[in-house]
C-alpha cells in the first residue's frame, strides 16, 4: 500500500497526496474527478467546503511546525 501524504500549509490548507477516497458522514464518496491531490480546508471560510478554495489568504495563521504528541491514554 503506497504512503499517503498529509502536508500542513502554514497559514493555509491540508494538502493530501496520494491514493485517497473521500467520504461524507453518510460514507458518500466524494467524486475527486481522477485527483491524487486534494487540499481540505482548515479555515471555515472556503465556498468549497472540506475542500480548499484559497479564501483564507490574509484571514488566517498558523505557522506550521511539526512536533511530537504526548503520549495516547491508556484506557
Amino acid at each position: 500500500m503506497a504512503t499517503t501524504k498529509i502536508t500542513v500549509n502554514s497559514n493555509g490548507s491540508l494538502r493530501v497526496e496520494g491514493d485517497i477516497e473521500v467520504v461524507d458522514k453518510n460514507g458518500n464518496v466524494y467524486d475527486l474527478g481522477g485527483r491524487q491531490i486534494v487540499s481540505f480546508c482548515r479555515c471555515g471560510q472556503s465556498k468549497n467546503k472540506p475542500f480548499c478554495d484559497g479564501s483564507h489568504k490574509g484571514h488566517f495563521e498558523h505557522e506550521a511546525i511539526a512536533f511530537n504528541l504526548p503520549p495516547k491514554k491508556e484506557a
